[in-house]
């Protein structure tokens, strides 16, 4: 009889794996990870609001979540993402009507 390689099984990632990820590993205050993929895993939009990416360009601040998020990168096929501090993410929902 052949050995089922757990290996070869599909790693999804989950919405909530990413928030704590980019919370713990960029003192975000807040990330809203949206699983586009109808649930497999594979194609994420993410909002990272940090301190950290105070000074920074939206190049260094891309790649600081995609450092973060390295390994799970391996499985995830598309990344959409908006990386913002605290005060542009203020403005932003400024900006946005009341719902």
């Amino acid at each position: 009889m052949e050995e089922f390689d757990m290996s070869a099984t599909p790693h999804i990632i989950t919405p909530a794996q990413i928030q704590s990820k980019l919370t713990e590993a960029l003192q975000a205050v807040f990330v809203e990870a949206k699983d586009m993929s109808d649930g497999c895993g594979a194609k994420f939009e993410i909002l990272t609001v940090s301190p950290t990416f105070e000074g920074k360009s939206l190049l260094q601040r891309h790649r600081a979540v995609n450092a973060a998020l390295a390994k799970e990168l391996e499985h995830i096929h598309a990344i959409t993402l908006k990386c913002l501090t605290p005060t542009q993410w203020d403005e932003t929902k400024k900006c946005q009507p009341d719902t």
